[in-house]
């Protein structure tokens, strides 16, 4: 290939080629009924709706979701946003494309902090618990997850959806905990504990490969379960770990989205629980936002009101 371009470098009416990773693949028919494969590409810098409406049938058998791509095609506006019609496209392999700049690491959107960092701060955030059995908790989940909590994404699409995601996550949350947890009446060792252990269960939740999805686990279960059965089997390890802490954990990590309808069964009823839920939601849609405007493309101060806030986000003044 002469030029790879970004996804987050698409302008309407260009011609691209470039290698991206599918994490949506449809067969679908028109309103006509002729075949189409509606798709969803993405890459380190954002993330494309793509449509091939030409030799359908030949490229089908090409690739899957889950497949790195080599594509090339023009970029269209479709409802105010861009879209890849695709001319030519086939599954990207190191054996065929290395030499033509094909890296998997460029079709894997990663944290722009490094992970190796990442960890040292939450292990010293860590240290600064005082309570001798929430401490050894927390360091016995971390240590035995080292590896997985280093790469693992924090969702699929949504907030810190890349590589390194859910550590950035824990950290962003924690610091916000370190910073405000003095301001009121509660223990801060259990708030602290809660925001490091609340999303452990995301390493059973999700896989974390080329794309992420949700495992089995994920599907009939969901996180915060996985989280509290993470913690509950580590705390077993720990002799004399005081059963009402385990309770108040177990009940903060069930509880920390808040949220019925996400089948959630319970809502905070404690201080910390309120504390680490207001956090939580707080931090993710802070990285939503910031998501959405950093992978808009639209010219001027807005962004398209196609996002995951549903709203137009303001990006501030264009420089001319």
């Amino acid at each position: 290939m002469k030029q790879i371009t970004p996804i987050q470098k698409f302008k309407e009416g260009a011609t691209i080629q470039g290698f991206y990773l599918c994490v949506e693949k449809h067969l679908r028919h028109t309103r006509t009924g002729d075949l189409y494969l509606d798709l969803v590409l993405r890459d380190r810098t954002g993330q494309i709706s793509a449509k091939v409406w030409d030799k359908v049938e030949e490229y089908q058998p090409k690739f899957t979701s889950g497949d790195p791509v080599a594509a090339a095609g023009v970029v269209e506006s479709f409802h105010d946003r861009l879209q890849l019609v695709v001319k030519r496209i086939n599954k990207a392999t190191i054996q065929s494309y290395a030499r033509y700049g094909f890296d998997p690491a460029l079709v894997v959107p990663a944290s722009k902090r490094d992970p190796k960092e990442m960890w040292q701060e939450l292990m010293e955030i860590a240290k600064g618990i005082e309570n001798r059995y929430l401490r050894r908790l927390v360091g016995l989940i971390y240590r035995e997850n080292k590896k997985e909590l280093m790469i693992h994404p924090a969702s699929i699409l949504s907030h810190y959806s890349y590589r390194s995601g859910l550590l950035e996550s824990i950290l962003s949350m924690a610091t916000i905990g370190s910073s405000i947890g003095d301001s009121f009446d509660l223990d801060k060792d259990v708030l602290m504990t809660g925001i490091l252990l609340h999303n452990v269960g995301k390493l059973k939740e999700l896989s974390a490969g080329l794309e992420t999805d949700c495992t089995n686990e994920g599907n009939f279960l969901g996180h915060p379960v996985l989280s509290r059965d993470i913690v509950r089997e580590a705390t077993g390890k720990i002799k004399g770990f005081p059963a009402s802490q385990q309770l108040k954990l177990e009940h903060m990590i069930l509880a920390h989205r808040g949220r019925l309808e996400w089948r959630d069964n319970l809502k905070p009823n404690n201080l910390e629980a309120l504390l680490l839920h207001l956090i939580h939601n707080l931090d993710k849609q802070m990285n939503l936002m910031k998501k959405s405007i950093e992978e808009d493309v639209e010219d001027g101060e807005w962004t398209a009101r196609v996002n995951p806030l549903y709203i137009p986000l303001y990006k501030g003044k264009t420089k001319k």
